[in-house]
């Protein structure tokens, strides 16, 4: 069995581990760490969990644990990976944005990789240190890879893109207030928004003459979950050739499906799934992907990473339905 910690267990994302992890055939969880709940059920931040685990969260950690999870706010992974030290053999999983770039991946001796399975699988299974994409940059990244390995991405890239509160963490703030947020709808970090940099690296990485800009509207939607995202560019090539690209690239990929139908976020919510739909209009290529950005935007992809770290299927553990309805 793989013994995890969970740091930073009472937001949404340690929710969502807790929730994959405990039906997970390889998984046991050894340990939540949380210093505002500590010696509390934790019914009591995940209230469905309720009669399916009997677990406290704690303020001491397994310093032997086979992976660790991080799941907190961006910018503390750092401090706290400097205050505690782990095993030699713990694998480190990091939901925050402290190592996803270049500049970054390299911290006391660690070297992470950036944990994007269907870009660099093979760097994740030789790796110890992983730093999980973020929930826009996933969506978006998946619907521009195959463009980019093809060299195919010679114009700007116009993305619109609608996240659900969740994204915004378990914190209240005046624009994650129900009362704010239902029936409501506004942008923000327009143009600027802090995933266009991993965004940019890995398109980089597939081609490295892409000098374009990334022109992204980010979204807040009045939903709890998920993440619906159009994005357009200028495209000569048929549709029929462009599926092809796409079919091609995402065959061995168990978590990404490639259609020509029109998409919802319900398809995906509860499932790490990703959802591409494509459709050309003249010269404009219309590329639509929907992720849940809890889970293939955070949780599921980290223990979708945890799986291949392990040499395990990486679909084990997260044959999840989606909500449908």
């Amino acid at each position: 069995m793989i013994t995890i910690g969970i740091i930073g267990g009472s937001g949404y994302t340690a929710g969502e581990l807790i929730r994959i992890l405990m039906f997970h055939p390889n998984a046991k969880l050894d340990f939540v760490y949380s210093t505002t709940n500590a010696g509390k059920p934790l019914s009591v931040a995940h209230q469905d969990v309720l009669g399916d685990i009997e677990m406290n969260f704690t303020d001491t950690i397994n310093p032997n644990v086979n992976v660790l999870f991080l799941c907190l706010g961006h910018g503390k992974s750092k401090a706290f990976l400097s205050e505690n030290t782990f095993a030699s053999h713990t694998k480190i999983i990091d939901l925050g944005n402290d190592f996803r770039l270049e500049k970054d991946e390299v911290f006391e001796g660690k070297k992470f990789i950036y944990g994007l399975p269907e870009l660099n699988k093979k760097a994740i299974k030789n790796g110890q240190f992983i730093a999980n994409p973020g929930c826009f940059a996933t969506a978006i990244q998946l619907a521009l890879l195959p463009l980019a390995e093809a060299k195919s991405l010679n114009s700007d890239v116009h993305i619109n893109a609608t996240t659900g509160s969740t994204g915004a963490g378990v914190s209240l703030s005046e624009t994650s207030h129900f009362s704010w947020r239902n029936n409501n709808m506004s942008h923000y970090k327009a143009f600027e928004h802090q995933h266009l940099g991993e965004i940019g690296e890995s398109l980089h990485q597939l081609q490295e003459d892409f000098k374009n800009e990334l022109i992204f509207i980010p979204n807040r939607g009045d939903f709890p979950r998920g993440i619906f995202a159009t994005l357009y560019t200028h495209c000569e090539e048929s549709l029929e050739d462009v599926v092809a690209k796409y079919e091609a690239f995402y065959k061995n990929e168990p978590f990404v499906t490639v259609t020509t139908t029109n998409i919802n976020l319900k398809q995906v919510v509860q499932t790490n799934k990703c959802i591409i739909s494509l459709m050309k209009k003249g010269n404009r290529i219309l590329i639509t992907s929907v992720i849940d950005n809890l889970v293939k935007g955070a949780s599921g992809q980290a223990i979708q990473n945890m799986n291949l770290l392990f040499g395990l299927d990486e679909s084990t553990g997260l044959h999840l339905k989606p909500s449908g309805f």
